[in-house]
C-alpha cells in the first residue's frame, strides 16, 4: 500500500505510507493519491482533509529509480498524472491540512504548498532540489511559491535548491507552525479537526475566491509547466545530473 485514506468524524487523513523511500512518489502512488483527494472531494460526510506520511520524512520528491528513463512520451505522461494529483489536491473545496517532517523536496513540497495550512516539526528540511538534476521545477512549485513569498524569494529558492529548515520556512510565510516532532501529529490533528467542525459550505466558498486572486490560473500554468518539463528531461544536463547524483558527486552543467 503505497497511500492509504482513513474518514473519523469527518476528517479524511490521506497518509503517504512508502516509509522506507522517504515516501518518494512512484506512479502507483500520485494514481492513489489523486484518487484519494477526489474522494475526499466528493464524499459529502468529509468536512476536512490530514495529508499526512508514514516514517521520518514527509516526501522525498519522486522515484529516483525512474530519472533519467524517459522518452517524450513518457515524460508528458508522468507529469500529466503528477498535474491531476496537485490539481485535485489544491482544488478540494475544504480545508486541507498537511503535517510535515523530515525531507519535504521537490513535489513533495508542492503537495504541501498546494494545501491551505501547512504545521512542521522542528526537523522538517525544504528543498526545490529540480535544479541538482537539470530539470525545471514541476508539481506546481513556481505557481505556490510565487504566491507564498514573491517572485525574487521564489528565483533564489529555485535555483539555488538550497535547503530551508523548518524556521526559516516559517520565517518565510512557507508554514504555519514549527512544533517539535513528537507533537506533530497531535497539533496537526487538533487543528485539522478543529476545521472539520467548522462551516464547510463557507470555507470551500472562500477557497474559489482566493484563487480568483491569481493569474494565471493553476490550470494554465500547469499547461505551460508541462511542456517545460517535457523538455528539460531531454537536455543533456538532465542527464548529466541525474549521473551525478547516483555517482554522489557535484554534476558539471555544460548548458545543453
Amino acid at each position: 500500500m503505497t497511500a492509504r485514506y482513513e474518514l473519523s468524524d469527518g476528517l479524511a487523513t490521506i497518509t503517504l505510507d512508502r516509509p522506507d523511500k522517504m515516501n518518494a512518489l512512484t506512479v502507483e502512488m500520485r494514481e492513489a493519491l489523486a484518487d484519494h483527494f477526489e474522494r475526499a472531494t466528493r464524499d459529502s460526510d468529509v468536512r476536512a482533509v490530514l495529508l499526512t506520511a508514514a516514517g521520518k520524512a514527509f516526501c522525498a520528491s519522486g522515484d529516483v529509480g525512474k530519472m533519467g528513463d524517459f522518452s517524450p512520451t513518457s515524460a508528458r505522461d508522468l507529469l500529466k498524472l503528477a498535474h491531476r494529483m496537485v490539481r485535485t489536491l489544491a482544488n478540494i473545496d475544504k480545508p486541507v491540512v498537511a503535517s510535515v517532517r523530515g525531507a519535504v523536496a521537490g513535489i513533495g513540497w508542492s503537495m504541501a504548498m498546494a494545501c491551505d495550512a501547512v504545521i512542521a516539526s522542528e526537523t522538517a528540511k525544504f528543498t526545490q532540489v529540480f535544479r541538482h538534476v537539470g530539470v525545471v521545477p514541476d508539481g506546481g512549485a513556481i505557481y505556490f511559491l510565487t504566491q507564498h513569498i514573491g517572485l525574487l524569494r521564489a528565483k533564489e529558492l529555485t535555483m539555488s535548491g538550497r535547503r530551508v529548515d523548518a524556521q526559516e520556512a516559517h520565517a518565510l510565510g512557507l508554514v504555519n507552525r514549527v512544533v517539535p516532532d513528537a507533537e506533530l501529529e497531535a497539533v496537526a490533528q487538533v487543528y485539522a479537526r478543529e476545521l472539520a467542525s467548522g462551516p464547510t459550505y463557507s470555507y470551500g466558498a472562500a477557497k474559489k475566491l482566493y484563487k480568483q486572486m491569481y493569474q494565471p490560473t493553476l490550470e494554465a500554468y500547469l499547461d505551460a509547466e508541462l511542456y517545460a518539463q517535457s523538455a528539460a528531461l531531454m537536455t543533456e544536463d538532465h542527464k548529466e545530473g541525474v549521473k551525478a547524483f547516483f555517482e554522489k558527486r557535484k554534476p558539471v552543467f555544460q548548458g545543453k
